[in-house]
């Protein structure tokens, strides 16, 4: 599978990521000149998988975000573009006597890595970094800030928790807010804008080579002194949307550049000569793509998709060309390259990832039982279904999509349905949904796994004693809540990574999480009560279904300990329950490998809970 492409500023090459074996790595592709065709290993000096890869802003470096030992904390090390160079430098370092936190890879400044380095006290320095001498400024530092974008003396962070986040300028001396206050709102993308001249350090001209002057900073209070951004927000409306400020001395200004009433922008990117926007919207956990002339705001119709899901973007600095993810139920994630003026695909790849496969699913609304519509998506087997399986995503802002899955083929094979739903608190569908699950509404997000099993039962999709429920992260709480306040509604359960009790879960995660969690959850303090009434592991005498816990040793989002103890509690009930436990793996469990083993597993517990 390839996936996460970084198109070089000249349109020229590409690097991407690739999970063919082992943990995902970077690989470099070269589209125009003598290597054409070619590629080249991105090689690093870590064992774990890389996670993101970026072009510098003047081509001549790849930045790669790697998780040691597929573990949750991060490093960041780059290599020069040329595939002779083979050196490759750790670029987060650390002081001497302080505990290693993480690093996540932002992007760059000019010729500077642009990153967030996070310590064991939750606090998160934003940081331009020196790829060539490690020196290293701090643009920002403070508890649950994130740092989204940097260019020409301005950067963008992030503020606030999980459903309640916005964007604040740092210019200068001064900390300014973009938007108007709106509670519940998130705004948490965004693009500085260089009115004075293309943000990256060659010519915007794609194929040249000249160097040309940096970025002007305009200190505020300047004649000149302005900034614009694009950023992604839900403040003002219902629906995220693509909108631009300008920041000046005199105060902010805003206005709607792109909304779809009723649907989601789910990301866009902007070129650096400022020509071309490339947006993706989400409908319905469907992507369509289009594209926007920056400079008179006219949009194009949308660009049909090679697949049902697409997601990071990538263009050059001219817009000449983006590059994307797109995948399918019948479609492993692979690179694509589209001209956006052309709407022509760029054929890179011969041979189309490899992997199981899957039929179309269909689209099902399910109507739960205080009223809400619910959005899922159902996959069939080719035959009469022995049971079903309900799968729920993490987040909880997650979202159930089309889009591509190894572990369904094996289960559809089988003759196991799967159901992928979206219960209240998923994203994509705006924001009163989002935050329709927020701390005292859990329950009825819990209620809604149980409105799922009605449904398939009630349509004819699986026998009522033949349904298991499992999840990952979130979804693996969600499964053995939904297994524990509703038991009789399981034969089976399968949770992966995912939290047994609230409580422990705040006291052991990484700080950084427990911050950002509590207008999800509850206060750790005040709603201490609340998340003990919502904790499955409280509820563990009721749980009568066979349940595997899956956990990756290194995780330190979900700790391990959340699934040992309830593994603990189910044998001293003498339920019958599993640990499998992977000692080189995270909390995504990227490993190929071990992903192979998990599928197998999943496939054999429920084949054996339906056998009874």
């Amino acid at each position: 599978m390839n996936y996460g492409a970084s198109l070089s500023p000249d349109a020229t090459a590409f690097a991407h990521l690739v999970d063919d074996g082992g943990y995902p790595r970077a690989v470099q592709r070269f589209l125009r000149g003598w290597r054409a065709s070619s590629s080249r290993d991105v090689e690093l000096p870590i064992v774990g998988p890389v996670t993101r890869v970026i072009h510098s802003a003047d081509g001549h470096w790849l930045a790669c975000e790697v998780a040691p030992e597929g573990g949750t904390r991060s490093q960041i090390w780059v290599v020069t573009t040329d595939p002779d160079d083979r050196d490759a430098r750790r670029v987060d370092i650390w002081p001497p006597d302080a505990p290693e936190g993480t690093a996540e890879l932002i992007g760059w400044d000019g010729t500077q890595v642009a990153a967030i380095l996070t310590g064991d006290d939750g606090v998160g320095s934003s940081c331009l970094i020196d790829p060539a001498t490690g020196d290293t400024t701090v643009l920002d530092r403070r508890s649950a800030g994130r740092l989204v974008d940097s260019w020409a003396g301005a950067s963008l962070v992030r503020v606030g928790p999980r459903g309640y986040r916005e964007l604040i300028m740092l210019w200068g001396q001064r900390e300014i807010a973009l938007l108007p206050f709106d509670p519940g709102s998130t705004t948490d993308a965004g693009v500085i804008l260089d009115d004075h001249q293309p943000r990256r350090m060659r010519s915007g001209l794609e194929g040249e080579t000249a160097l040309i002057e940096p970025a002007k900073n305009y200190p505020l209070g300047s004649s000149e002194g302005y900034v614009r951004a694009l950023i992604r927000s839900e403040n003002g409306a219902s629906h995220a949307r693509l909108m631009e400020v300008t920041v000046t001395a005199e105060g902010v200004s805003y206005h709607v550049v792109a909304e779809r009433p009723g649907y989601e922008l789910d990301e866009f990117v902007v070129s650096d000569d400022l020509s071309t926007v490339a947006m993706l919207w989400n409908i319905d956990g469907c992507s369509e793509l289009q594209i926007l002339e920056y400079a008179d705001e006219t949009l194009s119709e949308p660009i049909p998709l090679p697949g049902m899901v697409a997601s990071e973007l990538s263009i050059s600095a001219g817009g000449s060309m983006v590059a994307m993810t797109v995948q399918g139920p019948s479609l492993p994630p692979t690179v694509e390259l589209v001209d956006p003026r052309t709407r022509e695909w760029e054929r890179i790849d011969r041979q189309p990832s490899l992997g199981p496969l899957t039929g179309t699913p269909t689209l099902e609304r399910i109507t739960a039982r205080d009223g809400l519509e619910l959005n899922a998506w159902l996959y069939r087997p080719d035959r009469e279904p022995i049971g079903a399986m309900i799968f729920l995503h993490g987040g909880p802002e997650g979202q159930a999509r089309p889009d591509y899955n190894e572990f369904y083929p094996r289960l559809l094979e089988a003759g196991i349905a799967v159901l992928t739903p979206n219960v209240r608190g998923s994203g994509g569908f705006g924001r009163a949904f989002m935050h329709a699950d927020d701390r005292e509404l859990r329950f009825a997000a819990i209620d809604d796994v149980a409105d799922c099993v009605r449904y398939l039962v009630e349509r004819g999709h699986a026998r009522a004693d033949r349904i298991a429920c499992s999840g990952w992260s979130y979804g693996g709480y969600l499964t053995q809540a939904a297994l524990t306040f509703h038991p009789e509604l399981f034969a089976a359960g399968i949770s992966i990574c995912g939290m047994s009790d609230l409580n422990t879960f705040y006291r052991n995660t990484e700080p950084w999480i427990a911050a950002a969690a509590h207008p999800k959850y509850g206060h750790p303090v005040a709603d201490r009560d609340l998340l003990e009434r919502l904790s499955p592991l409280v509820r563990a005498p009721a749980l009568t279904a066979p349940l595997l816990l899956v956990h990756g040793a290194h995780d330190t989002n979900v700790p391990v300990g959340e699934s040992e103890q309830m593994y603990d509690a189910l044998r001293a009930l003498g339920r019958t329950v599993e640990l499998l436990m992977f000692d080189d793996d995270g909390h995504e469990i990227v490993k190929r490998e071990n992903r192979a083993v998990l599928g197998e597993a999943m496939t054999k517990w429920l084949l054996a809970a339906f056998a009874g």
